[in-house]
Parts: structure tokens; sequence; C-alpha cells
């Protein structure tokens, strides 16, 4: 007995030697660097007394558990020894998921376009003085120089060599940087004109009519951008629907799409969609789903419907645990990028036997023998449709990745992007009312798991208890689920929630005009930004006016109007990188119509109502003995003839 109690108190010894602080947080991203040399420690108010104590500067990593680049940094650096050893004497190292924490990710990634006037990424590398002033801040760091870019070694003794010796020269990066920060561009309010042509042509500017999409390479999805062409396509301008369709077409057809599993990838590294990074996140497949959805409505294209139950289908196989959903699947598995979704040449030969028209898959992939990842293929189609063929073409590629080790997949259920897939499940009872029950069953559970005492929460770890309050993005999410929920079946209780949750928002995040990320300190404005997903700037003010407009409240619709006014210069001017806080100053300009009849005759209606062309157009369960249509200050249309109310709708666009 004695020898037993010995060896299991050296057994703890040597854990305790072999972890660092990481190894007591909930975060699957923490956790992967817990057993690593280098003394992490979260993000905390101890951590950084603990740099002013022993006169050192920060070592700030930021990333998540999925990101590719985050593990070769840290294969090739943060397990290296000599590394570990440098980052220890010099340095007090903190690690923060960006998923976890998206308000402390969004405030250095500012910071970084503010120095390096472009977008940043993961892993984000900051450097900082003991009261957290940035002295140096970039992305991925080599283990040994290339790229251009000098190793990770070297420069971490240049700047621990400069903090103890050279203090001055600290100083003056801090101050340098710091003046770029004030001098960054800030709200406005000067007034300027919300006019629609001007956002479509700002767009058809950054449209890639070739490769269909935005930018060159590498190229995003930018779901909220689609929506925006969507938008102004219901407002008359035609060719902004047709390119919301042809993107959508090209991105279910090429390699950005799981053409085996269903799914999205996270984005392409090239320009014409034909090789991903092979991530997949929850917040890509709830933000396509609807656009998927909205394309299938206007041209009963059984493409878009089918990319609808097969993305839903992948989503609830591997990210779906009690009806809520995961965050992400890796790209890698092992050290291998994309191992689990390309083939090998014969593979794919042996697959193309199993269709009786294997020159026609093989043409509509531009078959290359050399493959197109390496030696490898990723398969994608160079088509207006799927081939002929391809239904058993893609089962025996199926059955071939049931040998194979799935990536892994990030247990978070975090608030805002399960919000967004439930919403997707909602607009995807268009399709089949399954995914109406499935997203009700989802909602239940969801206010379950995250709303405890009043309380909405970020995120929960394998849906254990949540252990982070929520964010402005988790509020914005929620309230518009919520919304939808309301249009499904018009269940009270559903508005009612959304009004609840609106009111806490405003009291959290939101004074006199201008919205925080959080409510803790340090308070982080909200970015305009439609980045990574849609920004909540955006979605709260979209939703705010509709509740002005379903509830009737002058109130809401006024906080709308003075957020708006302050942020309006900046959204025109950079129109094209915040499309969704674009659709809000349009719902400004148009107003949100409320149309109201009784709950059983809406529930009747329901298809019809998609059909109307107005894009503000939310329905209200009321006692109305008639359809009545309203915006939040004047009701102009009532009758029992739902066509001519359809017909009023319609023509009061053009009377703005």
């Amino acid at each position: 007995m004695r020898f037993a109690v010995i060896g299991c108190l050296l057994w703890i010894q040597l854990w305790a030697i072999d972890t660092n602080a990481l190894i007591d947080e909930e975060s699957p991203y923490l956790q992967q660097h817990a057993h690593q040399p280098i003394a992490w420690l979260p993000w905390s108010d101890e951590s950084f007394e603990k740099a002013k104590r022993e006169h050192k500067p920060i070592f700030l990593s930021i990333g998540y558990s999925t990101c590719h680049w985050c593990h070769v940094m840290s294969r090739e650096s943060f397990d290296d020894e000599t590394v570990a050893a440098i980052l220890n004497r010099y340095y007090i190292c903190i690690k923060v998921d960006r998923e976890e924490m998206p308000h402390i990710d969004s405030y250095y990634q500012k910071v970084y376009e503010t120095v390096h006037h472009r977008s940043g990424g993961w892993p984000l590398t900051v450097m900082m003085d003991a009261n957290r002033e940035v002295f140096f801040i970039t992305t991925y760091i080599p283990n040994v120089p290339k790229y251009g870019v000098e190793g990770i070694k070297t420069t971490l003794k240049k700047f621990a060599n400069l903090y103890v010796k050279h203090p001055e020269m600290i100083a003056r990066r801090t101050k340098a940087i710091a003046a770029l920060q004030s001098k960054a561009p800030s709200e406005s309010s000067r007034d300027v004109t919300v006019d629609a042509t001007t956002f479509f042509n700002a767009l058809t500017k950054e449209y890639d009519a070739i490769y269909k999409g935005f930018s060159i390479a590498p190229k995003f999805p930018e779901a909220s951008k689609i929506e925006l062409l969507f938008v102004l396509g219901d407002l008359g301008y035609l060719q902004a629907r047709q390119m919301a369709l042809d993107v959508l077409r090209t991105m279910a057809l090429r390699g950005i799409y799981d053409q085996i599993d269903g799914g999205f990838f996270r984005y392409c590294v090239d320009a014409d969609w034909e090789i991903p990074h092979f991530e997949k996140m929850l917040y890509n497949q709830a933000e396509l789903i609807p656009l998927y959805v909205k394309a299938y409505q206007i041209t009963q294209d059984k493409l878009y419907a089918d990319i609808v139950e097969e993305t839903i289908a992948m989503v609830y196989e591997r990210f779906e645990n009690n009806a809520l959903f995961y965050s992400a699947s890796n790209a890698d598995v092992g050290e291998k990028e994309g191992a689990y979704f390309i083939y090998s040449v014969e593979q794919i030969d042996t697959a193309l036997q199993a269709s009786n028209v294997k020159g026609s898959l093989a043409k509509a992939m531009e078959f290359r023998r050399r493959g197109n990842f390496g030696t490898k293929i990723h398969v994608g189609f160079y088509t207006q449709q799927r081939p002929q063929g391809f239904k058993p073409f893609r089962a025996a590629l199926k059955k071939l990745r049931r040998t194979r080790e799935y990536p892994f997949v990030d247990t978070k259920i975090i608030t805002s992007w399960n919000a967004m897939m439930i919403e997707a499940l909602f607009d995807a009872a268009v399709i089949h009312e399954r995914y109406g029950i499935l997203a009700e069953i989802s909602l239940a559970n969801f206010t379950k798991l995250l709303e405890h005492k009043g309380i909405l929460y970020h995120q929960s770890l394998n849906g254990n208890f949540p252990y982070a309050v929520a964010l402005l993005e988790d509020y914005a999410a929620t309230i518009h689920l919520y919304i939808k929920a309301y249009q499904y079946r018009y269940r009270r209780s559903y508005l009612t929630h959304a009004q609840r949750l609106m009111q806490e928002a405003l009291q959290q995040f939101y004074t006199q005009g201008r919205w925080y990320l959080n409510h803790s300190k340090p308070k982080v404005t909200v970015d305009l930004r439609d980045k990574y997903y849609t920004s909540a700037i955006g979605t709260i003010l979209q939703s705010m006016q509709q509740l002005a407009a379903l509830s009737g409240s002058p109130t809401l619709q006024r906080h709308a109007d003075v957020s708006l006014a302050l942020l309006k210069h900046d959204i025109v001017s950079h129109s094209t990188a915040a499309p969704s806080s674009v659709i809000a100053l349009l719902m400004q300009r148009y107003g949100v119509v409320a149309l109201k009849h009784r709950r059983e005759l809406l529930l009747q209606y329901q298809t019809l109502l998609s059909d109307i062309r107005y894009p503000f157009l939310v329905s209200n369960a009321s006692e109305q003995k008639e359809f009545l249509a309203c915006k939040v200050d004047r009701c102009f249309a009532y009758s029992s003839d739902f066509l001519h109310v359809k017909q009023r709708i319609e023509e009061s666009l053009l009377i703005q």
C-alpha cells in the first residue's frame, strides 16, 4: 500500500511538471496548450498583476482550436524547449481562445490593422508592457527565418533585450502604436445620403464576375454581402439578385463545398473556389443555409434545396449534441491538412468506375492526373449542375471516408453561433416542415442550457453549465432568433422573450447611441465590419427595427435612429465591409412593414407571405379581422383581399 501511495504521488508530481496553468481551463483550445513547456496563463487580472510584480513584458497569443496556422506555430515553436525557455525567462505568457473571448480578439485585431494597414488573422501574436500597451503585433511567426520574416527566437530575444536595457525604445513604440489607434477612423455624425444605387455600385465594383464572389484570393463566402444582394434585388436591382444566385451556384459546385459529406469549408485559398482551407465552422453553415433557401424560393432549382438538406445533415452528423451544436471541426488530421477530405488519383479512378458516365464526370471535375492538392485530389465541379453519375460516384467516396479518422471537433456550444444555426433551421422549414420541428426542439434546449435564472451566457463546453456571461454578439443573434421563431408559429412567448432580451442589451451594451461588445472592463467598441460572420451591431440594429414594427414601439425605433445617425457616415463610407449595417440603414430608409391578421390566417397564408417582394417585412398575429399593413408610425393598407394588401406593400417601395 505504501509503495502504491508513493507511486501515486510521483505520478502527480510528474503530471504537475508536465502541465501549466491552462490545465484548469475548460476551453479546448487552451487545453491543447496545457502540456506545453511554456508557463502559459489564462487571460485574467492575476496574470497582468504578475507581469507588473515581475517587471516583465507580456507575450499574448490568440487563436482557436481548429485554426491550421495556430497548430503550425504551436508545433514549430510552442513545443520547442528552446523557445519555451526564452518565453519563460523573459515574458509573462498569456493564451486566449478567440471564440471564448471574441471581444478581446476584436480589440487586438483592430490594433493589428491600425499598425499594418491590413486585416490580421490567427494566430495573433502580441507583445505588451505590463500596463497592456502594445509594442509589437503580428500573426504567425516561423520558428526559423523564412517568408522574409525573422524567426521567433530572434524576435523574442530582441524585444526582451530592449525591454530590459532600452526601455525608452519600448516606450517610443507603445506611444507610436497608441497614437495610430487614436488616429483610427471614428464614428461620425456627418450626414450622408442613404442610396441603394450607391450600395449596388460599390458591391458591383468588388464583385468577381469571372469566378463569382468577392475579392481574388483567399476567397471567403461573405454571406452578409450575398444577403445584401438579395435585399437590393427586392428593391428592384435585378442584376444584384442574379449576382447572388450566381455566387451561390458556384460555391455549391466547387471546392468550397464538401461534395461528399456536405457543408461548407471556411474559405478557399484560390480565386476560383477550388482548394479550401478544410476547417468547417458552424457559423458558415448557419449563415449560408438561409441564402440557399432564398435561392430555392426564387428559382425552385433543386440544387439549392439539396445544398440546404446536405448541409443540415452534415451539421447533425458532426456537430449535434442534444439538439445543440458544436463550434467547428479541424482542417487537419494529425499534421496532415485535409487528410480526411482528399483522395489519391487511384481512389478517384475507382470511384469513377462506379458510374456509367465516367467521362462526363471526369470532364466536370476538369480531371487532372497530377491532382489539385499536391498529388491528391479535392473534388469540385466546373459545371452549372451536378454531373450525371454524381450519386454513385459520391457514394463510393463516402464509403472510403468512413474508414478514415474525422478531424478534431471543438465541443464548445457558443450561444451566438447556435442561435444562428437554429434560425437557419426555421428558414429551412420552407423546404421541409421537419426542420421547423427540429428548430423548436433546439430552441427549447438552447433556452434550458444557455439561459439560467434570466441570465444569458456566452457558451457551454460539451453541454456543461455555462461559464461566461453573454456578449453583445450573443444577445444580437439570440434576439434575431426569437424574432424568426415568432414568425414561424406566432407563439407570443417568443416575441416577449425577444423584447426582454433587447431591453437587457440596451442596459448592458448601449450608451447614448453607442454600442460595446462587452459590459466588463476593458469595454470594447463594436466593429461595423462583417468579418468572419455578421457583425453584432448590424444584427441588433436590424432586430431593433423589426421589434419596433412588431410592437409598435417608437422608443425602440428612436434608439435605432440615434445609433444609425452616429454610424451612418462610416457605414456608407465602408459599405462593402459592413453589409449587415447597410441593410439596417436601408431598413430605416424604407421602413419595416408589419403585416397583421389573426394567427390562423397568417399561418394559412405563410407561403404567400414569402412571395411579397418587400425586403423588410414581418408578420404579427393580432385580433384584426382583415389584413393590416403598418410601419412603426402609421398603417397604410387594410383589406380582406390579400393580393390588394400585397400590392400596396410592394408599391410602397416606389414612393419613398
